[in-house]
């Protein structure tokens, strides 16, 4: 089956598609908040740029679409029907960089935490499991002067 686009329709709806601000990682910032976390956006020093970061707790949280990054999800094993080959490289790619990006954030002494797009349909749990990272590693404790402290 051929594109139902133009070369250059293709062009312009494939450059729409977002890499920061989508609508999963929105939803994880909304419930962190609630949480009452305190977050940075987008490190572009740590390796992959992580969606959220958390320096105090050393948290690297990625939040992940299913298709674009190869979950086993029932979306993230849907190939398209055209250009199969591309589109099955391209998430092999995808899912090879996450994996060193892991990886080196793990040796830097990161904690690395995936959040799928489909975890997503239960907002509850993912509260939950949101709860669970932010105790599972207190932040560092401070001074009196406020200053963190290297335990």
């Amino acid at each position: 089956m051929s594109d139902v686009f133009t070369p250059e329709k293709r062009s312009a709806v494939m450059r729409r598609v977002k890499g920061k601000d989508t609508a999963p990682e929105l939803k994880v910032r909304r419930a962190l908040t609630a949480l009452g976390a305190r977050y940075r956006l987008n490190r572009r020093d740590l390796p992959g740029s992580p969606d959220i970061v958390m320096p105090g707790r050393r948290l690297a949280i990625f939040v992940h679409g299913c298709f674009w990054h190869g979950h086993d999800c029932a979306r993230g094993a849907r190939t398209p029907k055209a250009n199969r080959e591309y589109w099955t490289a391209k998430v092999a790619r995808n899912v090879a960089r996450d994996q060193r990006t892991a990886a080196e954030l793990t040796a830097a002494g990161w904690r690395v935490e995936t959040i799928w797009e489909c975890d997503l349909k239960d907002g509850a749990a993912l509260t939950e499991r949101l709860r669970g990272l932010l105790a599972s590693h207190s932040p560092l404790p401070t001074s009196p002067r406020g200053e963190r402290r290297k335990s």
